[in-house]
C-alpha cells in the first residue's frame, strides 16, 4: 500500500509541476508579444494587423515540378520531353534507364541490378556495363565486384 501512495504522490507532483511551468511560458510569450507589438508601433507609424487565426498551406499552393505528365497513353506527349520517352503508367518514363520499367511497362530490376540500355543488368559482373552502364572491360578481361581485371 506505501508504494502506492509514493506513486500517486510522484505523479500528482508531476503534474503539478508541468502545470505551473506551462502558465509561466505562456506568461512570458504574452509578454514578449506586448513588448515587440509595442516596439514596433514606436519605430514605425504603419500599423501591422496579423491574422487572428493561421492561413492554410493550400492557399499557396504551386505546381509540383515532379507531378506526372499525364500522357494517357499519347507517346507524341512523351516524345516531346525525351526521344526514348514512353507512356507508362500515365507517366512518361524513359525504358532504357528506369529500374522501375526495364525495357517494356512494369518490367522491374531485381535489387542488385540497373537498367542499363533497356536490361537489367548486375553492374559488378557483366562485362558491358562494369561497375556502371556502358563501361566495357577490355577484351580477355573480366568484371568482378564493379572493377575490370580484378585480380
Amino acid at each position: 500500500m506505501s508504494i502506492m501512495k509514493i506513486i500517486i504522490t510522484i505523479a500528482i507532483t508531476i503534474a503539478i509541476t508541468i502545470t505551473l511551468t506551462m502558465q509561466g511560458i505562456r506568461d512570458l510569450e504574452h509578454v514578449l508579444a506586448e513588448d515587440l507589438a509595442a516596439s514596433h508601433i514606436e519605430n514605425s507609424n504603419d500599423l501591422l494587423l496579423f491574422p487572428s487565426k493561421r492561413t492554410s498551406r493550400f492557399l499557396a499552393e504551386v505546381k509540383n515540378p515532379r507531378a506526372a505528365d499525364h500522357c494517357n497513353k499519347d507517346n507524341k506527349v512523351c516524345y516531346y520531353q525525351n526521344r526514348n520517352s514512353t507512356c507508362c503508367n500515365n507517366k512518361c518514363i524513359d525504358l532504357s534507364t528506369d529500374k522501375h520499367n526495364c525495357g517494356a511497362c512494369k518490367n522491374k530490376c531485381k535489387f542488385t541490378q540497373a537498367c542499363c540500355r533497356g536490361q537489367c543488368v548486375n553492374l559488378s559482373f557483366d562485362k558491358r556495363h562494369c561497375r556502371h552502364c556502358n563501361n566495357r572491360c577490355e577484351p580477355g578481361q573480366y568484371c568482378v565486384y564493379g572493377m575490370c581485371d580484378y585480380a
